[in-house]
């Protein structure tokens, strides 16, 4: 099990939930998106954390790369001058196709991860504007024929990639931009899984 968001917190893979800050902080606000929307401030935030991270590719017999991550901190929430902001939540590629970008306004995006082609897995994409910029997990290179196999995908910041199969169908990835597991024909190849927006308010 990987580590899951929602909009009541955050489940982590030893299936301990956390809803709020930990004690002897101040107050916590979390938003989450899964596909595209809008942010807007809550009144008397002090500071922010942003964590965007792109779509996964899909697997094409070779598994296909996860999507890169951007984190970013502001220590003064002022320093996000306008009250929303625009929020783009990358799908995930399906088998021969790309993931696609995450982003965060301009302040920070992450692109998604590459789909697996003839010769290697997909590469991971690249955070970018963040303090942290992470790049996603390369996927892992697979063989068809009779002795071939299926290649895993590569890993994000949140979770492992598909797992790659040779006769059956693939397990899909474990968490946000994961890249898709091949299989040693393209129909059973999966796809990547889409990003994540994460908005952490700090008061």
């Amino acid at each position: 099990m990987g580590t899951s968001v929602t909009g009541t917190g955050i489940t982590f893979p030893d299936s301990t939930t956390q809803t709020s800050a930990a004690s002897g902080g101040g107050g916590y606000n979390l938003q989450v998106f899964t596909s595209s929307g809008t942010y807007t401030k809550t009144s008397g935030v002090k500071a922010i954390k942003v964590t965007v991270t792109g779509g996964g590719g899909g697997a094409l017999i070779k598994g296909g790369g996860a999507g890169g991550t951007s984190i970013e901190h502001w220590s003064d929430a002022n320093s996000i001058t306008s009250s929303t902001v625009p929020v783009t939540v990358g799908a995930g590629g399906t088998y021969g196709n790309n993931g696609s970008t995450s982003s965060f306004g301009s302040y920070c995006s992450a692109t998604g991860g590459s789909t697996g082609n003839s010769s290697d897995g997909g590469n991971g994409g690249d955070g970018s504007g963040g303090t942290i910029n992470i790049k996603g997990g390369g996927g892992g290179f697979g063989s068809t024929g009779s002795a071939g196999w299926g290649g895993v995908g590569g890993a994000s910041y949140w979770a492992g990639g598909g797992e790659g199969h040779k006769n059956g169908s693939v397990q899909p990835p474990g968490g946000y931009g994961g890249g898709g597991g091949g299989g040693i024909y393209n129909s059973r190849s999966s796809s990547g899984t889409g990003g994540i927006v994460m908005v952490e308010e700090f008061f």
